[in-house]
Order: structure tokens, then C-alpha cells, then sequence
């Protein structure tokens, strides 16, 4: 069983650091990136770290996983809320997947309510900011050793 654990990043969050600090806070991408490393070692774990701004990329990437990853995280960004084409993918993968946003989604404008990726995630954990991965990486590694 392999021990690794994709984490994908949608649109925009490439920008994180300068975009909306507000919502978002002031770490960067490449700093999230660099704590689930360390966390991720800290428990065993592997990373593939990956973002993009494009659907169809993302939906590549999560029909990749299957047999090739123990976890996926996933911070969908704006098509958390809008695509069928991702939730499709995630609930044919058959590999357990965390939901993961910065901000409180809940607290938000109400189209951000809703969200695809709920549909085929174990849980969702939001509100946290950069921690949050932090956290799902805990979760990953409980569901892991469950399997």
C-alpha cells in the first residue's frame, strides 16, 4: 500500500498571499506546500503537491490517483462550487478524499455554500487557513492506517 497522499490545489490559489488577504490570509502556496512536507514526513507520508487553474487538468490528475495514491486533499477553489465534472472524477477514483478550503466557506456569500466535492469527500475541514492541510494530512494518515 502505498503511503502517498495528492494534494490539488485549484484555480487562483496560485495567488494566494496577494489575493484577498481578507479571506485568504498571507501565506503563499509554496508555504503551504513546504509545512504539509514537513507534517506529511512527520507522519509517514508523502506529498505530490500539485495546482491549477484548469478543470480538465485537475480531473486528469484525480483519475491518476486511483491505485497510485492512498489519499487525496483537495482545495477545489471556485469549482468547488461549480463542477460536476470533478465530483465525477472523485467518486470514480476509489480513493478517500479530504476537503480542505482556507476560508469558512459557510461564512461567505451564499454560492459558496454549496459544494460538489462534499459529495464524495470522508470530510471537509475549512476556516483554518494554511493549517487546514496540516490538518487534513492528520486525517489522511488516520484513514490510511484504518485501510
Amino acid at each position: 500500500m502505498t503511503n502517498k497522499v495528492l494534494i490539488l490545489n485549484g484555480p487562483n490559489l496560485n495567488l494566494l498571499g496577494i489575493r484577498q488577504p481578507e479571506h485568504y490570509g498571507s501565506e503563499t502556496l509554496a508555504d503551504i506546500e513546504a509545512a504539509c512536507g514537513a507534517r506529511a514526513a512527520g507522519l509517514g507520508l508523502t506529498t505530490d503537491f500539485r495546482q491549477s487553474n484548469t478543470e480538465g487538468e485537475i480531473v486528469d490528475w484525480i483519475q491518476q490517483s486511483r491505485g497510485t495514491c492512498a489519499c487525496i486533499i483537495l482545495n477545489a477553489g471556485a469549482y468547488t462550487h461549480t463542477s460536476v465534472a470533478i465530483l465525477d472524477s472523485l467518486l470514480s477514483c476509489d480513493v478517500p478524499v479530504i476537503e480542505v478550503h482556507l476560508s469558512n466557506i459557510h461564512q461567505r456569500e451564499e454560492f459558496r455554500h454549496s459544494s460538489y466535492v462534499s459529495k464524495a469527500a470522508r470530510g471537509m475541514i475549512c476556516g483554518f487557513g494554511g493549517f487546514g492541510y496540516e490538518m487534513a494530512l492528520e486525517a489522511a494518515s488516520k484513514i490510511i492506517k484504518e485501510t
